[in-house]
């Protein structure tokens, strides 16, 4: 049987290659995804300012969680779960002290870290190098890099800094000048004692400063905590030995040990995080494009198999088994799909390459993510294709293997005009299934929850289409066939084609309706939570004025002097960061508790803002629901730092989309943040006298960076930031666009390329090629309308579910010219691959054509 499917692959190599696009599209995506997936799981984060240190001491950056279950039998299983946080956890500071004290150390070094930019003598902040982080260090951890002086001395005194290398060559400074620095404080002018140089050269990922240590202990904020610990061995001491020696040291503390390759995520939280963030968008884009894979390969072999009715006829009128057929079409789905699963695994490398330097461009992930790959990728996507192949023929061969050899030919003649009512029975299936993740999808309320059920139903609804195609195409012939007359012979030849051919019909309609239906909702579920959080920002935003900053953040000096401003009512400090409930993550934000109600109205509808303060907390409708929580219960909570606290609930909000879902007073998150400067100021003025942004500004003096904008300004500011966030999605799920696009293209140039002697009888019993031409052309409309219909359908009911959910209101913001972008794209597609195949169809002679062998 393999001998006669090789035979069948040379001798219909046309009918194959279909299959074969299809197949090795779908093993470079998953090969792709995999590798994203693994440098999630594996990949190596480098590390710069701890390459002196062998070993590096840091805090637990997890909060935990142990869960008890009871067994038979009277057994137990215990289960700890580990999720990370947000900022920075800190050390005590005798950690140094009692490392240094061990046997094979030579020196335990403490290491401050905090954000610390260069002022420019025109009040630019300077950012870090090509436009990375910029920090502050206590010059007794340079060696840690090892930074050595290139020029001048140490800084001792309060007033004294060192500059790297990198930033004293782009800003000009030398010993001796005077240089303004942004921190976690006020501006402060500082005397440069000295030029520092990394032993490997300079830094890639960080611009750094080095403070006397006194300073640099004032301006982290962390009196008497560090950040991180770097150990450095005596002579003789492997870095094996002295990982064990402090392990042995710290035991019973939850300070975590770091060595080799393991001092990246020490050093790079940001990187530790993404990994995460990769792992989740490989595994949605793979999920999502294997089942869009599995969809497409077996419409395309459902078509291949459908155009080889003639040929499988004859086998089973000349005895060929049922089984025998099923053999011969799987077999030759194998030697396809191996060959497409090898070619396609090694161009997924570049695909995964290419995307992993998109998300960095998009800073979704930073470079120090390095891509990180095995074998597993590879095997896992030409298992898939084989798999994908093998199950997409048998369930095309099904019914053609299955029925007797005289109905085989008959229907090798001509399409049956009976309904497959196992096909309509899986249809309805699919489509109730639909109907059911719509229902679950308008009850979910958290995007990480929302997101891959949103792209299940698109699927899942394409998959009822797909089924439910001839009995939807035989309706939608039906209803048009009346204005498509309107073209005497293209309108008439294409209605008849149309109304004999419907199962040809359906495969064209299936990728198309699925393109447009997919891209519709990768698109507006972007708009419908950017819109929706704008709308809420906008809404809960009394102030009258916004004070923003071009550097880390707003210093409080700034909100200091706005008070004193005459006119000004009341000024909230705004900060961000995260939280843990037990193992959820919530976005936080913590503001200022004066004139609270002035400045910020989150639409609260449940107890009160009165009197909020600095253990209280305020939660979002979706945030208080989850927690099972109301106004006066007390909830705990893990702050991003790690600490521990417990808060009363004070309010329930519903604009949780634009401000996060809890609140808490700025004076106590700005304790537990990496950054404690504000993200912004709100600004509220009174009196007919108001106060203008000139005296805003006039107020805010010599302060660098920051400057007033009006409610217009903030708001264009955050469509930027939205716009950012959806370009990785974008990216991400376009990859499955693309995907579906070249499989519509397929579907539609084997559907008219197999029509070569139908084209040719017609122009023998005298159709001009103009006219078959304009035949394809109203063909092509047609598919183009209906897909249309049904791809708008299937978009608009999962992006109605997903706005319910997410935003409480059942009108999904649709950008009517994107949308029209979509359907034009969609058509433009369908009229190449349609009219192209069609024109090269009606290149040969029609006599030569007819006489020629199938």
């Amino acid at each position: 049987m393999l001998r006669y499917a090789l035979q069948t692959l040379r001798a219909r190599k046309g009918g194959f290659i279909g299959a074969f696009l299809a197949l090795f599209c779908a093993a470079a995506l998953v090969t792709a995804c995999g590798i994203l997936l693994e440098t999630g799981l594996r990949g190596t984060i480098g590390t710069e300012r701890y390459a002196g240190a062998p070993v590096v001491v840091g805090g637990d950056q997890n909060v935990h969680q142990v869960t008890t279950k009871e067994k038979k039998k009277g057994k137990t299983k215990t289960k700890e779960k580990a999720k990370p946080l947000g900022e920075r956890v800190w050390l005590p500071a005798d950690t140094a002290a009692k490392l240094a004290a061990l046997p094979g150390v030579k020196a335990a070094l403490p290491e401050l870290t905090f954000p610390a930019y260069a002022v420019t003598g025109k009040g630019q902040v300077l950012p870090g190098v090509d436009g990375k982080p910029s920090y502050g260090h206590a010059w007794t951890s340079a060696a840690l890099t090892p930074f050595t002086l290139a020029e001048g001395a140490a800084p001792v005194g309060a007033d004294e800094v060192v500059v790297d290398r990198e930033l004293a060559r782009r800003a000009g400074l030398k010993p001796g000048a005077e240089l303004t620095v942004q921190s976690t404080d006020s501006p402060r002018t500082y005397r440069i004692t000295g030029i520092a140089a990394p032993a490997g050269g300079d830094l890639k990922q960080q611009t750094s400063l080095f403070f006397s240590d006194t300073e640099a202990e004032r301006l982290s904020g962390r009196e008497g905590e560090v950040a991180v610990v770097g150990v450095l061995p005596k002579q003789g001491v492997s870095t094996a030995e002295l990982a064990g020696q402090v392990r042995k040291a710290l035991d019973g503390s939850t300070a975590q040990v770091a060595t080799g390759g393991d001092r990246g995520p020490v050093e790079f939280l940001d990187a530790a995080k993404a990994r995460i963030k990769l792992v989740s968008m490989g595994g949605a884009i793979g999920g999502t494009s294997l089942l869009v894979a599995i969809l497409v390969v077996v419409g395309t072999f459902a078509l291949s198999i459908q155009q080889r009715y003639r040929e499988l006829a004859l086998l089973r009128a000349i005895a060929a088994t049922p089984k025998q057929v099923r053999q011969l079409i799987g077999r030759e789905a194998l030697i396809v799909g191996a060959f497409a699963g090898v070619l396609g695994s090694v161009t997924g490398l570049p695909i995964a390459y290419w995307l992993h330097g998109k998300f960095v461009g998009f800073k979704a992930i930073p470079d120090t993510l390095e891509v990180t790959f095995s074998v597993f990728p590879f095997f896992a996507a030409i298992g898939a294709a084989l798999l994908g192949a093998w199950a997409a023929a048998r369930i095309s061969a099904r019914r053609t293997a299955r029925i007797r050899p005289a109905e085989a030919l008959s229907e090798a003649a001509m399409e049956q005009r009976n309904f497959a009512w196992g096909r309509l029975g899986a249809g309805a299936a699919f489509l109730a299934g639909g109907i059911v993740l719509l229902a679950v999808l308008a009850a979910l309320r958290t995007e990480p929850a929302s997101t891959p059920v949103t792209f299940l139903s698109v699927v899942v609804l394409a998959v009822a289409v797909s089924l439910l195609g001839p009995l939807i195409a035989r309706i939608a012939v039906a209803v048009l066939g009346v204005p498509l007359r309107a073209s005497r012979v293209g309108g008439y030849l294409a209605t008849a084609n149309a109304r004999a051919n419907t199962k040809r019909l359906s495969a064209a309609i299936t990728p198309l309706a699925l393109l447009i239906g997919m891209a519709c909702t990768v698109f507006f579920v972007q708009t419908t939570m950017g819109a929706a959080a704008t709308e809420q920002a906008k809404a809960g935003n009394k102030a009258d004025w916004v004070v923003g900053s071009a550097g880390p953040g707003v210093p409080a000096q700034a909100a200091d002097k706005l008070r004193r401003v005459p006119g000004v009512t009341a000024v909230t400090e705004v900060v961000r960061t995260s939280v843990r409930v037990g193992l959820e993550k919530y976005p936080a934000q913590g503001v200022s508790t004066d004139g609270l109600t002035r400045t910020w109205d989150p639409g609260v509808t449940g107890g009160s803002l009165d009197g909020f303060g600095d253990k209280s907390v305020a939660l979002s409708e979706v945030a208080a629901d989850n927690l099972g929580k109301k106004p006066g219960d007390t909830l705990k909570l893990t702050l991003g730092d790690g600490t521990e606290t417990e808060l009363t609930v004070s309010a329930v909000y519903e604009r949780g989309l634009g401000f996060g879902d809890l609140t808490m007073s700025h004076a106590l998150v700005v304790q537990h943040v990496d950054n404690p400067l504000a993200s912004s100021l709100l600004v509220k003025t009174a009196g007919d006298g108001r106060a203008g942004r000139g005296e805003l500004q006039k107020a805010l003096g010599g302060l660098p960076g920051v400057g007033v904008l009006d409610r217009s300004q903030v708001e264009d500011l955050q469509a930027e930031v939205q716009q950012s966030n959806a370009e990785v999605n974008y990216v991400a799920m376009g990859l499955i666009i693309a995907f579906t696009a070249i499989a519509v293209v397929n579907t539609l140039a084997m559907s008219v390329s197999d029509r070569t002697r139908e084209f040719a009888l017609l122009q023998l019993v005298g159709t001009t090629r103009r006219q078959v031409m304009g035949m394809l052309r109203i063909e092509s409309a047609l598919v183009v309308i209906i897909s249309a219909v049904l791809g708008t359908g299937i978009a608009f009911a999962v992006l109605t579910a997903f706005s319910i959910g997410m935003t409480g209101s059942a009108s999904p913001a649709i950008d009517p010219w994107m949308y029209l972008g979509v359907l034009g794209f969609a058509a433009l597609l369908a009229a190449l691959a349609t009219l192209v195949p069609g024109r090269l169809a009606l290149a040969g002679r029609p006599a030569d054509v007819i006489g020629s062998r199938q």
